[in-house]
């Protein structure tokens, strides 16, 4: 009998839209928030999400990033949890008080036009960049090919629990 569906976990979504084009974010976001907690065995998980189109995310990404330019998802943790080691997992949340892992803000446009660009479902390529977003919350990058490989590995572990293809095999014939 699997661990995972006699869980109890407490995903916390806060949603905040500023582009109407966004459907069902919360629904979204939450599924994912949900799979993060039952793959990395966590009990509960607070995180806020920004809903926004690019010219929102392009202000964003120049003012915390220097980068002026719009990007699909944008994550600030509220605490430093990355690994003492290249490919290690990060300090995952484990005390009550750190509950509130962060804010997540997403584009609509960029990802619009990254799903049409890969050929792959809006749906599930929001939903990949979701679960990205929080686990760059929890401490988990792609600066190193040892971080990169762990947090791929990861992103492609917990889609498959919420029927979302590997996001990084080619579509296509």
């Amino acid at each position: 009998m699997p661990h995972q569906a006699e869980a109890q976990v407490d995903a916390c979504i806060d949603v905040s839209l500023e582009d109407d084009r966004w459907i069902d974010l919360e629904g979204r976001a939450h599924a994912a928030l949900l799979a993060v907690l039952t793959h990395l065995d966590l009990d509960e998980g607070e995180v806020s999400v920004l809903g926004c189109d690019d010219a929102r995310i392009a202000t964003l990404n120049a003012e915390f990033r220097g980068k002026p330019t719009p990007t699909n998802v944008l994550s600030w943790p509220s605490e430093e949890r990355a690994a003492d080691t290249p490919g290690a997992m990060p300090h995952l949340p484990t005390a009550p008080h750190e509950v509130e892992w962060g804010d997540i803000a997403i584009a609509y446009d960029t990802c619009a036009a990254e799903a049409q660009a890969q050929s792959k479902p809006f749906d599930a390529h929001v939903t990949h960049l979701l679960v990205h977003g929080i686990l760059h919350l929890l401490g988990f990058d792609h600066e190193n090919d040892a971080d990169a490989q762990l947090m791929e590995r990861l992103e492609v572990e917990i889609l498959d629990t919420l029927g979302v293809p590997d996001p990084y095999q080619e579509s296509g014939a």
